[in-house]
């Protein structure tokens, strides 16, 4: 796969990889949403989404060892049976349900309330613990139909109103389990073919990079700049949706 792609594509390629995890590095998410759109420019989805979905995986894992002790489990465990509900609702839904119309209903409300959490001039809303019911099961929902129910869980994470330390890292636990069950599907759909696994190991050193980069510049952006950043992300989270 790698040798068909020109000079010129490779350092595009190079480009988009460092800039998806150098996002991360700085809010906790929105890696695949910058990435995956634009490597699916130069290569197949089947092997871009399986690639970035490890790396995603690997991104999340450092993320929440490193900072382990700032994960909110008690906010992250009502999340979880909501989300194994949504999967399973989502497994029915391809069936029954107008998929264009739930996207555009989705994505409108996402770029709603990133709007207001933009504009927001208070401490904002602050949601209990039972946002994590439709947080949870439509972050699972949209992820299986569409691969984008990140914004879902960062959304409930706001409501939550964590510090940015406890946000990323809670954010990475959630990615981390909620990519576990991916992966493995990935890896018994036989996605990990040789193509994969080369583009995995070359975009490996330039995401540790990114990540890296992104750690440094997250140590020293205001809370203030942290929610204004996490407020675009969801806007073209929610853009996403609504174009794709």
């Amino acid at each position: 796969m790698l040798e068909s792609l020109s000079h010129l594509q490779l350092l595009l390629a190079a480009l988009v990889v460092f800039t998806a995890y150098l996002v991360r590095g700085i809010t906790g998410f929105g890696s695949s949403l910058i990435s995956i759109p634009l490597l699916a420019q130069m290569m197949p989805l089947s092997i871009v989404v399986p690639a970035m979905g490890l790396l995603d995986y690997v991104a999340s894992s450092s993320h929440g060892m490193k900072h382990r002790e700032a994960i909110q489990w008690r906010d992250i465990l009502p999340l979880l049976p909501f989300t194994l509900i949504g999967v399973l609702t989502a497994l029915y839904l391809f069936k029954t349900l107008d998929g264009e119309l739930l996207r555009t209903i989705l994505g409108g409300f996402i770029v709603l309330y990133a709007f207001y959490s933009l504009l927001a001039t208070g401490p904002g809303f602050k949601g209990s613990r039972l946002w994590a019911i439709p947080a949870g099961g439509l972050g699972a929902l949209i992820g299986t139909l569409f691969g984008t129910g990140g914004p879902f869980y960062v959304i409930y994470l706001q409501l939550r109103q964590l510090d940015k330390r406890a946000f990323r890292a809670s954010a990475a636990a959630i990615f981390f389990i909620d990519g576990s069950s991916r992966i493995v599907g990935y890896f018994f759909s036989g996605f990990y073919q040789l193509d994969t696994l080369m583009v995995l190991a070359s975009a490996l050193p330039v995401m540790v990079v990114g990540l890296y980069i992104g750690g440094r510049i997250h140590t020293n952006i205001s809370q203030r700049a942290f929610k204004q950043g996490i407020g675009i992300l969801l806007i073209g989270s929610g853009m996403a949706l609504l174009w794709r």
